[in-house]
C-alpha cells in the first residue's frame, strides 16, 4: 500500500483528497491536540527515516513557516519521499488574494470569503486565521510567508523538486512536485496528461 504523509493537517477527522482513498494515511504536525501519528516541526523532517512515503500532502500549511525555513520544509519533504514521490502543496495565492481585495474594493478587516470556519478576512489570509490565533495563544497558527504561483514554483525548483505542475484557482495555489521521474499512474490519478 502507499503511503501518505499529511504534514501539518491538524486532524485525521480534516479528509484528504479524494485521490489519497487507496493510500494510508500519516498525519503529522506541531500540535499534539489533533492526535497526529507523528509530532514533529516540519522543519526538522530530516530527522525522520528516509525515503518512506511515496507523497506528502501539504494543505495551507507552507505559509506558516518564515521565507528562509521553506527551503527547511521542502527539503525534508524530498528526504523523507520516495524516488518517484510526489508532494502536493497548496497555498493561498497572495496575488489573487491582492487583485481580488483590490477589484472588491475591500479593507483589510472586510470578509474575504465564507469558510465552514467562518468569515474569513483578507487580514486571516495574509497573517493567519486570527480566530484560531486568538482562541488557541499558539503563534504557530500564524502565516510568515506568502506564496504567487511564480514564487512557489521556483521554491520547489530551488529545493531540488525535478517535474513541478501548479494551477490556481479559488484564490489558491495548488502544486504537484515530483522527486525525479513521475510515474504513470501517479499522473493519471491526478488528471495530468502523459507527455
Amino acid at each position: 500500500m502507499k503511503r501518505v504523509l499529511n504534514v501539518g493537517g491538524n486532524s485525521k477527522a480534516i479528509p484528504l483528497p479524494p485521490q489519497y482513498a487507496e493510500f494510508e494515511h500519516l498525519l503529522l504536525d506541531i500540535d499534539p491536540r489533533g492526535s497526529p501519528d507523528i509530532v514533529c516541526d516540519a522543519r526538522k523532517l530530516s530527522t525522520l527515516d528516509a525515503g518512506q512515503f511515496d507523497g506528502v500532502y501539504c494543505s495551507h500549511n507552507l505559509e506558516h513557516y518564515y521565507r528562509h525555513d521553506v527551503q527547511k520544509v521542502l527539503s525534508g519533504f524530498l528526504h523523507v519521499l520516495k524516488d518517484g514521490g510526489f508532494a502536493h502543496i497548496r497555498v493561498p495565492d497572495i496575488y489573487e488574494v491582492m487583485r481580488t481585495t483590490i477589484e472588491r474594493g475591500l479593507d483589510i478587516d472586510d470578509t474575504l470569503y465564507h469558510s465552514p470556519a467562518g468569515p474569513i478576512m483578507v487580514l486571516d489570509v495574509l497573517y493567519g486565521y486570527s480566530v484560531e490565533i486568538e482562541r488557541s495563544g499558539q503563534e504557530f497558527f500564524a502565516h510568515k510567508t506568502g506564496f504567487t504561483q511564480k514564487s512557489l514554483l521556483n521554491a520547489l525548483q530551488k529545493a531540488g523538486f525535478s517535474r513541478i505542475y501548479s494551477v490556481v484557482g479559488n484564490l489558491e495555489i495548488n502544486a504537484l512536485a515530483f522527486k525525479g521521474t513521475p510515474d504513470q499512474t501517479t499522473l493519471t490519478l491526478f488528471g495530468i496528461p502523459h507527455d
